[in-house]
């Protein structure tokens, strides 16, 4: 007598909601586990790396505070107030034990608070950088996949064309002919300045459009080819033509198949992108009077005034970990081979 096992029940909705729930979650904690890992040494190196090479230099807030000509006895008093007579251990302690409680220390130059100086222009510069990402974003991914989809046409070597031309394109030479045109000749946008957020949407907008334009030129460059790239080689892969053959509307197909699977490097581009337009407009600012991040860092430099330099470098590992991590998350959601452990 032979007797048959019974099929298997297929497991509940709310079950296999709770299972992808709980491997969604996993995924994210894997990738947030990876980026701290990562994080944790560059940090300590770069910022034992900076204060060696501080050590290295003979910068002292004496030479800033009382000039070239001060005598060794001035030099050391002031040194000994700034704790700088201690052994250099126990001063990269003290900093590093400050720095983990939002404590980045006082300005050589003027005794200012570094975290509130820092705050004052990365509020501008992060300003800029993300409406210029916003603005490469969508136009980049506009022109890459208007390329991808009219591939091989006039279409798609006039956008090649395009965007090869406003890659080599300086932000601070397009700075310049905005301000020309936009702004001197049409008076459509203020010159320079900035006014906060805070002061009326409008002419926040208003003051940040320019140079955000100018520094969003690169990143449609990048973010247009990689995703043209990256889309024409998902259209030749096996399973578009399964989806092609198994009738598969063409707009399906893109969405589904072609897009998830091709929008990788695209984001993997972005990750290094916010974190240069923050540091890199140094010269844009110049151009449209912004007191922001990059000018700050570029001051800082220039007076010697070490502190406030150790702090931009802590600000910029902060920044580049944490848009690196949020794109990770967003690769690792959006993209099936991430989904797949792959």
């Amino acid at each position: 007598m032979t007797t048959t096992e019974a099929p298997a029940k297929p497991a509940p909705p709310r079950a296999l909601a709770k299972a992808r729930g709980r491997h969604t979650l996993g995924r994210a904690l894997t990738t947030v586990a990876r980026s701290v890992a990562i994080f944790v040494p560059v940090f300590l190196v770069a910022t034992f790396v900076t204060f060696a090479l501080r050590s290295l230099s003979g910068l002292s807030p004496a030479r800033i505070q009382l000039g070239e000509e001060a005598t060794p006895e001035a030099i050391a008093r002031v040194e000994a107030q700034w704790g700088l007579d201690r052994p250099f251990l126990v001063q990269y302690g003290d900093w590093i034990g400050g720095v983990l409680q939002g404590q980045l220390g006082s300005s050589w130059s003027n005794g200012a608070d570094i975290s509130t100086l820092i705050g004052l222009g990365l509020g501008v510069s992060l300003s800029v950088a993300t409406f210029a990402l916003i603005i490469g974003v969508v136009v980049g991914f506009a022109l890459g996949t208007l390329a991808a989809l009219r591939r091989t046409t006039w279409v798609d070597r006039a956008i090649t064309g395009f965007v090869t031309v406003i890659s080599v394109m300086p932000a601070f030479v397009v700075g310049i002919v905005l301000v020309a045109v936009l702004a001197v000749q049409l008076h459509l946008f203020p010159s320079a300045g900035y006014v906060p957020a805070e002061q009326g949407f409008g002419p926040w907008l208003a003051h940040i459009t320019l140079p955000a334009l100018a520094l969003s030129f690169d990143v449609i460059a990048d973010v247009a080819r990689q995703l043209r790239s990256s889309l024409v080689a998902a259209y030749q892969e096996n399973y578009v033509t399964g989806a092609v053959v198994r009738g598969l509307s063409p707009r399906r197909i893109f969405f589904v198949h072609v897009l998830r699977n091709g929008l990788g490097p695209a984001l993997a581009t972005l990750g290094l992108k916010f974190p240069a337009l923050v540091g890199a407009s140094v010269v844009t600012e110049w151009i449209f009077g912004l007191q922001g991040f990059g000018r700050f860092a570029n001051d800082s430099a220039q007076a010697g005034d070490v502190p406030a330099v150790q702090g931009v470098l802590v600000v910029s590992i902060a920044l580049v970990v944490t848009f690196n991590l949020v794109v990770n998350l967003v690769l690792a959601r959006v993209t099936p081979a991430s989904q797949r452990g792959v």
